[in-house]
């Protein structure tokens, strides 16, 4: 199975100081969707591990968690993309949870839903934590410049996390990494119908 696991907030939609509150709150990033409907169709499955802490400070309920990931969806699905699975921490940061990233519960949950070894599975966010959590499972980490990750490169602690390869948007990691499976594809004597399409 062809994983990716992405961020969401600064990472498929636009990140607010004040939180995403609500499905009006909820803006994709230009190109994100586009990007994510790309990764499918070259057979790619796509899942989100995403801190959700307004949850457990009152910002907002799961009614409205769900109406924005029901928005996400059928953004999506007009542009021929889907998101299979969001796995979230509700937690605030006091609470001692081990799946607030970096922990890396949520993508220990996410390994143990579809049974597969997280080793080399890319993982896609704007902020150090999100890197962390997923190296702790052997994830390929991807920093992408919007959301958070224009000040997390300028903070210079990507050291933090070695083999950090940093993109300017989801748009630009699809383009890599379609590019790196078209080669590897290339050089196993594998077409493109192998798996899906890379265009």
């Amino acid at each position: 199975m062809n994983l990716i696991i992405l961020d969401r907030d600064g990472t498929i939609n636009e990140d607010r100081d004040d939180y995403v509150k609500s499905a009006d709150d909820w803006i994709p990033i230009p190109g994100s969707l586009e990007a994510i409907a790309r990764l499918n169709h070259a057979g790619w499955h796509t899942v989100i591990a995403s801190n959700q802490s307004g949850l457990g400070r009152g910002l907002f309920d799961m009614a409205a968690l769900n109406a924005m990931h029901a928005k996400m969806n059928s953004l999506l699905a007009k542009v021929g993309g889907r998101i299979d699975a969001v796995f979230f921490c509700p937690h605030t940061p006091d609470e001692s949870c081990d799946c607030r990233k970096p922990l890396p519960g949520l993508f220990r949950q996410i390994g143990e839903r579809y049974g597969v070894d997280l080793a080399n599975v890319p993982v896609v966010g704007d902020s150090l934590r999100d890197l962390q959590a997923g190296a702790a499972v052997g994830c390929k980490p991807h920093l992408v410049r919007t959301g958070k990750g224009a000040a997390t490169v300028a903070g210079n602690v990507l050291h933090q996390v070695p083999g950090t390869v940093v993109h300017d948007d989801l748009a630009a990691f699809a383009e890599y990494l379609i590019q790196e499976e078209r080669v590897l594809r290339g050089s196993a004597g594998a077409g493109d119908a192998s798996l899906g399409r890379l265009d």
